[in-house]
């Protein structure tokens, strides 16, 4: 029953990012920066590191492909990142122990990696004239700041409702 409760949570949270993009331009902040909400992969994230890493790479695909088609004009850059970001992040955790802590830094280094990378693949197809000091500024560190008072809210009820989802399907035959 949890794994119906898991792509719930996901389909919201994906919903939720490109409504938290509308409802929260930037000009509230009288600045040129941009947030970027990456709710979805924390959420991935988790799941890959405390539920069950094979399917969030799994998701990782199949939310990766959607980002691509809804949101972006190149087909393909998501739908590879998310995947291999949380088999990275997952892969960085069988390292250090998992705590909601480290879990919680290791999403934001993830976030950082995709953000970058997307970055570097737009700037070869000559897609922005951004250079990167300028990328740092008006869009890496806001979305890091954005991202990191979204893992404070949400850290705690994430592990709990992974652990959990990893606990019944442990208990299924």
């Amino acid at each position: 029953m949890r794994k119906y409760l898991v792509v719930a949570l996901l389909v919201g949270i994906f919903v939720l990012e490109s409504i938290f993009v509308e409802l929260l331009p930037a000009e509230i902040f009288n600045s040129n920066r941009i947030l970027i909400p990456h709710f979805l992969l924390i959420g991935i994230i988790f799941l890959a590191v405390f539920g069950n890493r094979n399917i969030g790479i799994l998701y990782g695909f199949v939310f990766g492909i959607l980002f691509d088609i809804i949101y972006t004009e190149i087909l393909g850059i998501y739908f590879f990142m998310f995947p291999f970001v949380v088999y990275i992040c997952s892969k960085i955790m069988k390292v250090f122990h998992n705590n909601i802590v480290v879990v919680s830094i290791v999403s934001l280094i993830g976030i950082s990696m995709l953000e970058i990378i997307v970055y570097e693949m737009i700037l070869i197809i000559h897609l922005t004239s951004m250079d990167f000091s300028s990328f740092l500024n008006l869009r890496l560190f806001p979305t890091l700041i954005l991202n990191a008072a979204f893992l404070v809210i949400v850290a705690y009820p994430f592990k709990r409702f992974f652990e959990k989802y990893a606990a019944e399907r442990r208990e299924q035959p």
